[in-house]
């Protein structure tokens, strides 16, 4: 593993509001690695989805945490984990699939990881039903 560059840890409520401040912090820890502004965009987009998924998703009856956290590591390489501690995901690989949601208010495309996965050079989502989902994405930035 390359030589870890900086590293940074937000904890926040649950809250949609608090999607626009993860966002903001991401692209802004993520600027010291002198990132492209497509690769800024793309890290803007995946952590977004990421947020809204465990916002969303995790704690269905209100409240709960997320933690973001970033690492950057010699390199370029940007590694960048959404952690929840709510309901878990039953079934990741299905999940992970395009179009799929759990949502049945007509109001979500089940296209987060797909977007997700999209944007990131790797992708990868672990989840524990009744103990949560941490969402790991990896990007190499700089040109």
């Amino acid at each position: 593993m390359k030589t870890l560059k900086n590293e940074m840890t937000c904890r926040f409520s649950a809250l949609s509001e608090n999607e626009s401040f993860a966002r903001s912090l991401a692209v802004s820890f993520a600027s010291g690695a002198s990132p492209t502004i497509t690769q800024l965009a793309d890290i803007k987009c995946a952590v977004s989805e990421a947020v809204t998924n465990a916002i969303v998703h995790a704690y269905p009856d209100g409240g709960g945490t997320v933690t973001l956290s970033m690492k950057h590591y010699e390199g370029g390489l940007i590694v960048i984990a959404v952690k929840d501690n709510g309901i878990g995901i039953p079934d990741v690989t299905a999940a992970r699939e395009p179009l799929y949601t759990t949502d049945t208010t007509g109001e979500r495309s089940g296209m987060g990881f797909a977007i997700m996965e999209s944007m990131m050079d790797k992708l990868a989502v672990r989840s524990k039903e009744g103990r949560g989902t941490t969402v790991t994405m990896k990007i190499k930035v700089g040109t």
